[in-house]
């Protein structure tokens, strides 16, 4: 005899046969997370520090669920939890550099990406199941490709190298020089938002007492002239802001398209961000 608990966990595991990992919900909604009354680090807690509680919940935009797919379809008697990330509106430069993986703490959701919203990987809660079920689903990737790289995003959370303090100070001129010149109206500023991403290879290892370093920069345009100026003469002005120095005996760039990249040159690489070499 089938009773009720069967109908509604049958109900629900059917409802979430239609959600995959990226999809989201807008609108009104709250994230909570537990904190400390007596150091209360952010405003929402410092609000509430006075009460009788260590949870607090915070206005949020929206979630995005960040679960595998194959994880949300199994049966909710099973896996009755689900992971989910807020959604907060940044501005169109954030954005941009979001969608180009230069900024790791956020992923880009090309579905709400016309609302400036991407999601913050640096918060995450748990729920039950059945409660993604009274949501509207919003689609957040569209295609194969947009699913990848939402999911290469989660997993650059989580999996991106951390470069020797040396290096971080070494390339400071570098990053900055990224910084200040990605979103300019000129044609570095063009060039450097045609850059897919930026990768570095040490050879022999990151440990080694003298490194030669092997940076890549990997467009993802086929334009090759930026106002008369070549991709050469890009590539010397970058490579002057990183001399040999320290460990770092031997500095070499190339300007590259991920074809021209052998599998084993990419996966032997780490991907240099923003947020890798913040102080």
């Amino acid at each position: 005899m089938v009773n009720e608990r069967d109908i509604w966990i049958q109900k629900i595991d059917t409802t979430l046969q239609k959600w995959c990992q990226g999809d989201c919900v807008l609108g009104e909604h709250w994230f909570v997370h537990r904190f400390n009354p007596q150091y209360p680090l952010t405003s929402d807690s410092n609000d509430v520090a006075e009460s009788e509680t260590d949870l607090v919940e915070s206005d949020v935009k929206g979630f995005v669920v960040v679960t595998q797919t194959c994880d949300i379809v199994r049966s909710c008697a099973d896996r009755p939890f689900i992971e989910v990330v807020p959604l907060v509106e940044v501005n169109e430069q954030r954005l941009s550099e979001i969608q180009r993986s230069r900024r790791p703490q956020f992923a880009y959701v090309p579905g709400v990406a016309k609302f400036n919203l991407v999601a913050d990987l640096d918060r995450v809660m748990t729920l039950e199941k059945a409660v993604i079920t009274e949501w509207e689903r919003e689609p957040g990737c569209r295609n194969d490709q947009e699913i990848r790289a939402f999911g290469q995003a989660l997993t650059r959370k989580r999996a991106r190298f951390a470069f020797p303090d040396d290096f971080n100070d070494f390339a400071k001129k570098l990053q900055n020089r990224l910084r200040d010149k990605h979103d300019k109206s000129n044609s570095e500023g063009e060039a450097l938002r045609a850059l897919r991403e930026i990768r570095v290879r040490a050879e022999p290892s990151w440990n080694s007492s003298e490194i030669r370093l092997i940076f890549w920069f990997i467009r993802d345009e086929e334009q090759n002239q930026f106002e008369g100026i070549g991709w050469d003469q890009f590539l010397k002005q970058w490579l002057k802001l990183i001399p040999e120095s320290g460990r770092f005996q031997t500095v070499e760039g190339s300007i590259v398209a991920l074809e021209d990249m052998t599998a084993k040159e990419y996966i032997e690489s780490d991907l240099l961000d923003l947020d890798h070499l913040s102080s």
